[in-house]
């Protein structure tokens, strides 16, 4: 009786931290997997801002580039800095002891990241880092409270500082020093890595998407062709 009461605590308690974590605000992100743009905008920040601590192991490059229209010429001048043929997954080489020694904990892997997190969390979460000189890495998280990663995207973004939260509770930062994108660069840039992570965890959704759009043409073709028979078999009955 004790081990099952044991199993239903274990089983209920990452189900009430989730619910914790989706009660905070979250901004609201666009997601379409359509636009072919954004999503080679989203994998070049990736390779450039991410796989240096995060790898990406479920993926390879040329998979990435077939799907995404990325020639292999442009893979292997602007993406492939850590791997030497198109077919190789997106690891990273740092060893995982000297990320535990640097961050206190192995970066994860971000294949699967979209949908664990869904998009809306990601999206608020690249958006929500400050300059804070206690912690570590001199950097916090308003979503992440504390979180060993730093802001790898400040040239980017710039330095912000944490100024209070509205009265919904979202928090409210003010922009210290600028970086080199203006904030709605910046925020269009989010998007789009955020775009990129959804692509990422399932890069299936393209073709569905394609043979979904084959799928409901031919159904709605063959339901013209039955109308036009159940037509022709009936006229002389009525």
């Amino acid at each position: 009786m004790k081990k099952l009461i044991l199993i239903l605590i274990l089983a209920v308690v990452p189900v009430l931290c989730q619910a914790a974590e989706e009660s905070e605000p979250l901004d609201s992100v666009y997601v379409n997997l359509d636009d072919k743009a954004s999503l080679q905008r989203g994998a070049r920040l990736f390779v450039n801002y991410c796989l240096s601590c995060h790898s990406a192991a479920f993926m390879r490059y040329r998979r990435m580039g077939n799907d995404l229209g990325i020639s292999e010429e442009n893979l292997r001048k602007y993406m492939m800095f850590a791997a030497d043929k198109p077919g190789d997954l997106m690891k990273v080489a740092m060893p995982e002891a000297e990320a535990k020694k640097w961050f206190g904990t192995a970066p994860p892997d971000l294949s699967l990241i979209a949908r664990q997190r869904k998009p809306d969390w990601i999206y608020t979460y690249l958006l929500s880092f400050y300059r804070d000189p206690s912690t570590k890495t001199g950097w916090n998280n308003t979503l992440f409270h504390n979180v060993a990663m730093p802001n790898v995207l400040y040239t980017l973004q710039g330095v912000q500082r944490l100024a209070g939260h509205d009265a919904d509770g979202r928090p409210q930062f003010e922009l210290e020093k600028p970086g080199k994108l203006k904030p709605e660069e910046y925020d269009k840039a989010i998007q789009d890595l955020t775009n990129f992570l959804v692509y990422l965890g399932e890069p299936a959704k393209l073709e569905r998407y394609k043979v979904g759009g084959i799928v409901l043409l031919f159904l709605v073709g063959f339901f013209t062709l039955v109308s036009f028979l159940k037509k022709e078999f009936w006229k002389d009955i009525h």
